[in-house]
């Protein structure tokens, strides 16, 4: 896989549109804290313009940026399987605005239309392994970076 799916410009234009439906404009200011890890995952995003940081807690007081997201991308995918937990943070880079779903509602549709929810699923599975290659090759650069400086 070389580039990251886009989850709405990925579904069929009559699936797009019956999500759409479900769909409301958000926005959040630079700095704010959208979700915490452990917090319920009742809602995702698609962001429509600025950056959101995804965050790791390794220590009481220190945060490790995980992923960096943009327009077009998935924010969230917890919602989607139980048990409805963030496994990260997020926080707003800079102003964000963003179209919200509602988790209860899509995962509604998704049992009401199948196939909708089936090509839903393998679109979020395609985005979650994207973003794990590209976690595994930052980890392989810092490995490989400390290793030189040994």
């Amino acid at each position: 896989m070389t580039k990251a799916t886009k989850l709405l410009t990925a579904l069929p234009p009559t699936q797009r549109q019956r999500l759409m439906t479900l769909a409301r404009e958000v926005s959040f200011p630079e700095d704010a804290r959208i979700f915490e890890a452990g917090g319920t995952a009742d809602r995702f995003w698609v962001i429509r313009s600025g950056a959101v940081s995804l965050d790791q807690q390794v220590t009481a007081v220190q945060k490790v940026t995980v992923a960096s997201l943009g327009a077009g991308d998935l924010l969230g995918w917890s919602w989607l399987f139980p048990p409805y937990q963030w496994d990260f943070g997020a926080e707003a880079f800079s102003p964000v605005r963003a179209h919200e779903f509602d988790a209860a509602a899509v995962r509604r549709l998704c049992t009401e239309d199948p196939d909708l929810g089936m090509t839903l699923v393998q679109t979020v599975a395609e985005i979650l392994a994207h973003r794990l290659e590209m976690t595994r090759g930052k980890l392989m650069e810092q490995y490989a970076s400390r290793r030189r400086a040994l």
